[in-house]
């Protein structure tokens, strides 16, 4: 599984919006309007805030601010957030700045990932939202 598919599967996997795939089966057996329609107000509704703030109380005595840091995020939903694996994610969603900046490249990935999540479903706090 690739790392962007890591975060979204900490994120989204326990929600609601997990039934989504067996939504997305059913019109073949179940009229399309009553299957779809409930599968995608859930996606729309999960809260990304909500969530990860639950894995960063998990982790007791670390504090860990995901809303500005990649590697707090990952840190958060137990992904490896070392730098080659931060590379690793940099390059699955495109990036083309100098990997050797760790810095530029970590505020940039933060944008991207939340960006992501957004356009996934997610909702972010206003603070987040670029």
């Amino acid at each position: 599984m690739s790392i962007f598919g890591k975060i979204m599967s900490a994120i989204f996997g326990g929600q609601p919006a997990s039934a989504a795939p067996a939504g997305g089966t059913a019109p073949s057996s179940a009229p399309a309007g009553t299957a779809t329609a409930p599968a995608a107000a859930p996606m729309s509704a999960v809260d990304v805030a909500a969530i990860v703030d639950k894995a960063v109380a998990a982790h007791k005595g670390e504090k860990l601010e995901w809303r500005t840091s990649i590697v707090d995020l990952m840190k958060a939903l137990d992904i490896d957030s070392s730098l080659a694996a931060r590379k690793d994610l940099a390059k699955e969603l495109g990036y083309s700045g100098d990997m050797n900046d760790s810095a530029s490249m970590n505020v940039w990935l933060h944008k991207q990932v939340m960006s992501k999540l957004a356009a996934n479903g997610g909702k972010l706090p206003p603070e987040i939202k670029h």
